[in-house]
């Protein structure tokens, strides 16, 4: 993220709490996994539950990247914003009748099916409608991602995708169906990965799965869907090189003529984006000092769901540091941003940054404690903008209030 943004000034301009995306980041990112697929034939296919807003995902399309969606409302928004159908995935462990339908309507490029029963429903559907479903499986390769629980999807103890004896078996259904049409494999172990070996190892798992799909069985797929999940910087990470990424995946499937898909979210843009609070108060309970902002919970939950870090920092201010939490004004005790972490003395309206924001920071935001969402601006060559406004009271009420009696 630019070092350059002026936090202050677009506090004075748009209120507090807000989200900054720095859109140049988000470009250099993409174009830097772009990059390391070069030689090869590829699809960069944005994660969209990462960051959902229109203008994110239009940014990115106009670079040529696709979206990898998880709910038929993501597949919309990508729509919407001018991804292409035909770089589009639908992702997801849970996809309703109805969402299927209307996917498979669109003609997507395809749909990641996470196991047999979905399947079943996926061959029902295509019938009723006489269309064709274009289909990629999810192979679980039962691989530790060496990331926190929650975001972790390549263990068998996960509720994604299927194992190997499974997704041949799908595969052998799909070639004897009229009305699937197998296009695709997938795996993804996790997020927020910075190892790159647990990445090997499941990437050549799954292109010899590919492999002997191919000799045994004759069934020769066109897109190989690696998954996302290349960690970012938050605190002190080492990070995976994104060309030994991309050298990785090529060795693994050396050989076989097939598109390579990565789905990058967080990578993309995580570190685009800074939440920018400002101080209400401070206190003191016993020995404890608290800093309560303006921002809560609802606006960004990592700290509260993963015991997340984020660096806090108090703007234009450095002295008379000592120990803190910050915290908003939300009734839980788990309405915080930092513990124990030290800053400079506040007073009233202080600015405060909390940076790697730009990644499951909004997209995961509510209205809990009837509180608005906040603005969400673009930064794009030094020129700021809203891409979507702060909530009002009625925007809220909106779809309750015909309903008073």
């Amino acid at each position: 993220m630019s070092n350059n943004i002026n936090f202050k000034e677009l506090a004075t301009k748009y209120g507090t709490p807000y989200y900054v995306y720095d859109f140049d980041h988000i470009t250099n990112q993409y174009n830097e996994l772009k990059n390391a697929f070069r030689a090869r034939k590829s699809l960069i296919s944005y994660a969209v539950k990462s960051n959902s807003n229109l203008s994110v995902i239009k940014h990115l399309g106009n670079l040529g990247s696709g979206a990898d969606c998880v709910s038929i409302g993501e597949v919309k928004r990508a729509l919407m914003a001018g991804i292409p159908k035909y770089q589009i995935i639908f992702s997801g462990v849970g996809k309703t009748d109805d969402e299927l339908r209307e996917a498979i309507s669109l003609d997507i490029l395809m749909i990641n099916l996470e196991s047999e029963a979905e399947f079943g429903r996926v061959e029902l559907i295509a019938i009723e409608l006489n269309k064709v479903a274009r289909i990629s499986i999810r192979v679980n390769p039962n691989v530790d991602p060496k990331t926190h629980p929650y975001i972790s999807t390549g263990l068998h103890e996960n509720k994604f995708g299927v194992d190997l004896d499974t997704a041949k078996r799908m595969y052998i259904k799909a070639k004897k169906s009229e009305f699937i049409d197998p296009v695709g494999i997938h795996c993804h172990i996790g997020s927020q990965l910075t190892e790159l070996s647990p990445i090997k190892e499941a990437v050549n798992i799954v292109a010899n799965l590919v492999r002997n799909l191919k000799s045994a069985l004759d069934i020769e797929l066109k897109f190989f869907d690696v998954g996302g999940g290349l960690g970012i910087v938050y605190k002190d990470e080492i990070l995976i090189d994104t060309y030994e990424y991309a050298q990785t995946v090529l060795e693994a499937i050396f050989g076989l003529d097939i598109t390579i898909i990565c789905e990058p979210g967080r990578f993309i843009v995580g570190n685009s984006g800074t939440f920018v609070t400002k101080v209400l108060y401070e206190k003191i309970n016993g020995k404890k000092r608290f800093i309560i902002v303006d921002g809560a919970m609802n606006d960004l939950i990592r700290p509260s769901l993963y015991n997340a870090y984020h660096k806090i920092e108090v703007l234009e201010k450095s002295e008379n540091v000592s120990d803190c939490n910050v915290v908003g004004p939300v009734c839980e005790s788990g309405d915080f941003f930092g513990k124990n972490i030290q800053l400079p003395l506040t007073e009233h309206n202080d600015l405060i940054a909390i940076y790697s924001a730009g990644a499951y920071g909004f997209t995961m935001s509510s209205n809990y404690n009837t509180r608005g969402r906040v603005v969400e601006i673009a930064l794009e060559n030094g020129n700021d903008r809203v891409i979507r406004k702060r909530e009002t009271f009625e925007d809220l009420i909106a779809l309750e209030k015909e309903y008073l009696q």
